[in-house]
């Protein structure tokens, strides 16, 4: 389905490959633009494809038996949902049907890479780390003149309500905390992973960022988070949740 409508070369066959389904997006020329709608691909000449792994979702397209257009369960600018109730709660009536296919196991969005001419560009880190596609394709260019292919490349998303503060060592009266590591307890201490797991950190991120606004803070401190693995991607969101451009 995905090459009927986009031209995907060698190196996006052996990401596929290696990734499909699974959290990896790629982006490639149109194959025939009489399939693709305008909408779809924000008046581009490029598509971005995925094969998602969630049976829900396999099951959805199978049903269909067409590739599907689907946008993010999140309001522009807004924390991605990784909860069935967090989702329906960012859509509301907007959405006919909505679909329970349980917590996000990985928590991030998918990895957005452009496969263009000239070198392969990272738009978007997520769940498939920078290390694990260039050991496949090579070293990866950042997203540079490429931004506007990727959601998630706004200077200000994935954003709260209360403002955030990073690389805390501690929370100040008022905030409330997301922890990675060992952390002293506490009414609004959220801790990403107590054991310093990434992968962990990963898939509790949006709905802990959620549950510490829930809680109207004068702000949310976030402790250090490394960056590397997935910790690139974290950081990632970190920082256009705080309204610094990547």
């Amino acid at each position: 389905m995905a090459e009927a409508c986009a031209r995907l070369d060698a190196r996006a066959r052996r990401l596929a490959a290696a990734f499909w389904p699974g959290p990896l997006t790629l982006v490639a020329p149109i194959a025939d633009p009489a399939r693709v709608c305008d909408l779809a691909r924000a008046g581009l000449a490029t598509l971005a494809v995925r094969a998602p792994k969630h049976a829900v979702a396999q099951s959805v397209i199978a049903a269909f038996g067409r590739p599907i257009v689907a946008p993010s369960a999140n309001r522009s600018g807004r924390p991605s949902p990784t909860t069935f109730a967090d989702a329906v709660a960012e859509t509301g009536a907007a959405a006919a049907v909505a679909l329970d296919g349980g917590p996000c196991a990985i928590g991030l969005e998918s990895t957005v890479v452009s496969l263009l001419e000239g070198p392969p560009r990272l738009l978007r880190p997520g769940a498939v780390t920078r290390g694990e596609i260039e050991a496949l394709i090579g070293p990866l260019a950042d997203a540079e003149g490429d931004a506007a292919r990727s959601p998630g490349r706004l200077a200000r998303h994935y954003a709260p309500t209360a403002p955030l503060r990073l690389d805390a060592d501690a929370p100040r009266v008022g905030e409330a905390f997301l922890a990675f590591g060992p952390a002293p307890p506490g009414s609004m201490v959220f801790n990403l992973s107590l054991t310093g797991d990434l992968n962990e950190a990963a898939a509790n991120f949006f709905a802990m960022l959620r549950a510490a606004d829930a809680l109207a803070p004068a702000a949310i401190a976030v402790a250090p988070i490394p960056n590397e693995g997935l910790g690139e991607a974290i950081n990632d969101r970190l920082r256009r949740a705080a309204g610094y451009v990547g």
